[in-house]
């Protein structure tokens, strides 16, 4: 697990500062890469790609990047896990390659020398990486199946510029233009949606994508290498259930796959418990477990922790989270955050345990309640498919004058948009208040919106529906994003079993009816682990991993009032709502993020 970055000038004349601004780009990440420094600089054509290493696989010297073939003419820096690498590994040697390291990144190297952009679809891991192919004069991007990986990238006459963080564009120049739509996606879905970012022109590559530019035409273009749909063939309950539980078995020991420390972050709930205890099959002697306790016990999950830990006996280690811990670090919550986020300050505090307890890498549950039913969105949807049927634009457009918050999020199915039904599950501000927080009009909240791309859910099923709109919005531009920069912040590598590839694509190939029986969460996913997980976790209602931020930010109302943007009475009235308990905390944080970004 890395960091990356890369420019590929056009104009061969321009002066000689171009190794110093690589530098200055990959070093602005350098927490996510600590443990090394690598730098290829091809004058001639004027391509410079920087790495920064976070050593996981191959702690040698041998796995330093960017890295070549044996006839350096294909150069890779790459940020990620390929978990299926020992077997490429294996069938690349009998057909002649021979290999210097024991790492990953030699293996894609070869294998793109051997298969060419095929090689692409034969990875299963997380991963974003660029090579530049010298012979053909090409330049790819390339990102994993699900966006597991960040890769950004900015396309001008100039100048073809890409990196793992956007803060690096930053660093390119420190007077980069800002993405003036920003605020309007913030403060309506509470992260900045992909492609989009804070910048201007800067953009997230799509996940199971790859950008190719041709070097002699110094054109690009983006092409989709892989495909995971829903396809609904798996009609047989019990090919259903075995297929789970030998491939999430397989997943898991996959992801377990390190020559540093790893562990497995346990907070209690049905994925994170599973996870563990599968992990322990593999890892019975010296599995690492750790878990985030509060003193407000309310909010603690420390029994179904430790029913985990007793059952299973990891070496656990639990770490109180405080009030006191929360304020103390704002600070750095905020240098941590890549991109805006109303989420991530759980993520910020347990990658930082992780580090303190030594560990490089941690897995987590990230991505199951999105494949098997976990959230609330998915009872919600009855609901939310027969208004998707009707006609009432102009009722729900009136709903935003309403002072019932339930019903003013109806008003977003005024929004001639399939976003509609995303943001009625999940919206964070409605397009009127954005547009008075903002100061601007509800028309072009509203065409901003528009921009934002959902993928085609034509003939999808309800509840796979749900799943495709949690998996593409919630999970992959909020989830992950900031699951990423919080942890890289602290030098951890955040692994997620439930997006494996292969268990991906057999979930999203099972049919709705057995994967959601009876409406009952996560159904298929505790059948097919029915004797393995103790019942009071399968039983219990959700939490989430959620910190008591209503008290700690309560209680610290006149710290957080120094981020917020004072003088606008639209924002006066939300903090006095949140004061009076009528607000959730995320759209204070929201406004606290806010300010401190704008």
């Amino acid at each position: 697990m890395c960091r990356i970055a890369g420019i590929v000038n056009f104009e061969k004349n321009q002066n000689s500062n171009f190794k110093e601004i690589i530098i200055k780009m990959r070093d602005s990440m350098a927490h996510g890469g600590p443990d090394d420094e690598g730098l290829y600089i091809d004058e001639d054509n004027r391509i410079a790609l920087g790495h920064r290493r976070l050593s996981i696989i191959d702690l040698t010297p041998l796995g330093h990047q960017p890295m070549c073939n044996e006839e350096e003419d294909i150069w890779l820096t790459y940020n990620g896990e390929v978990y299926n690498f020992i077997e490429l590994r294996r069938e690349l040697a009998g057909k002649g390659y021979k290999f210097q390291s024991q790492s990953d990144t030699e293996v894609i190297i070869n294998a793109y020398a051997e298969w060419g952009e095929e090689a692409f679809k034969k990875l299963i891991g997380m991963f974003a990486f660029s090579i530049y192919d010298k012979k053909r004069g090409l330049i790819y991007l390339v990102r994993d199946h699900a966006g597991i990986k960040p890769l950004y990238y900015s396309f001008s006459k100039s100048n073809l510029i890409f990196a793992s963080e956007v803060k690096a564009f930053k660093a390119f120049n420190k007077k980069w233009e800002e993405n003036p739509d920003w605020k309007i996606y913030f403060l309506t879905f509470g992260y900045i949606p992909e492609p989009y970012t804070t910048l201007k022109d800067v953009y997230m590559l799509p996940k199971e994508s790859f950008l190719k530019l041709d070097l002699n035409t110094k054109k690009y273009s983006i092409y989709e290498y892989e495909s995971i749909k829903f396809t609904d063939e798996i009609i047989n309950s019990e090919d259903a259930i075995s297929g789970v539980r030998e491939l999430f078995t397989k997943a898991v020991q996959r992801h377990l796959i390190s020559d540093a420390p790893i562990g497995v972050f346990l907070s209690g709930g049905i994925d994170s418990s599973l996870i563990a205890l599968v992990a322990s099959h593999f890892q019975r002697e010296n599995l690492k477990t750790l878990s985030v306790v509060f003193n407000e016990k309310e909010y603690s999950e420390e029994r179904y922790q430790n029913l985990i830990v007793d059952k299973i006996h990891s070496k656990h280690t639990a770490y109180l989270v405080s009030e006191k811990d929360f304020i103390g670090h704002l600070t750095d919550i905020f240098s941590a955050m890549d991109q805006p986020t109303v989420d991530g300050i759980n993520t910020y505090f347990v990658s930082k345990c992780a580090k303190e307890e030594g560990l490089k890498a941690v897995l987590s549950g990230l991505g199951g309640d999105e494949l098997f039913g976990g959230y609330p969105s998915f009872d919600r949807i009855n609901k939310v498919w027969f208004l998707r049927n009707t006609n009432f634009k102009r009722i729900f457009n009136l709903l935003k004058y309403s002072k019932n918050d339930k019903l003013k999020k109806l008003s977003f199915l005024g929004i001639d948009n399939p976003l509609k039904y995303y943001l009625l599950l999940r919206g964070l501000f409605s397009v009127d208040t954005t547009a008075r927080i903002l100061g601007t009009s509800e028309k072009r909240v509203k065409d901003v919106l528009k921009k934002v791309y959902l993928e085609n859910s034509y003939g999808v099923s309800p509840k796979n529906f749900v799943s495709l709109l949690e998996s593409n919005l919630y999970m992959k531009d909020q989830l992950l994003k900031h699951t990423d920069f919080m942890s890289m912040w602290h030098s951890v590598e955040t692994r997620v079993p439930f997006l494996d590839k292969d268990f991906m694509k057999f979930v999203f190939s099972v049919n709705e009816n057995i994967k959601f029986k009876n409406g009952a969460k996560k159904f298929l996913l505790l059948k097919a682990f029915e004797n393995l997980l103790p019942v009071e976790i399968g039983n219990k209602e959700k939490m989430g991993f959620t910190f008591p931020f209503h008290i700690w930010m309560r209680n610290n109302m006149e710290i957080l009032l120094d981020f917020i943007p004072k003088e606008n009475k639209t924002i006066d009235d939300i903090t006095k709502n949140f004061e009076e308990g009528r607000f959730h905390w995320s759209r204070l944080w929201a406004l606290a993020v806010l300010g401190k970004r704008g």
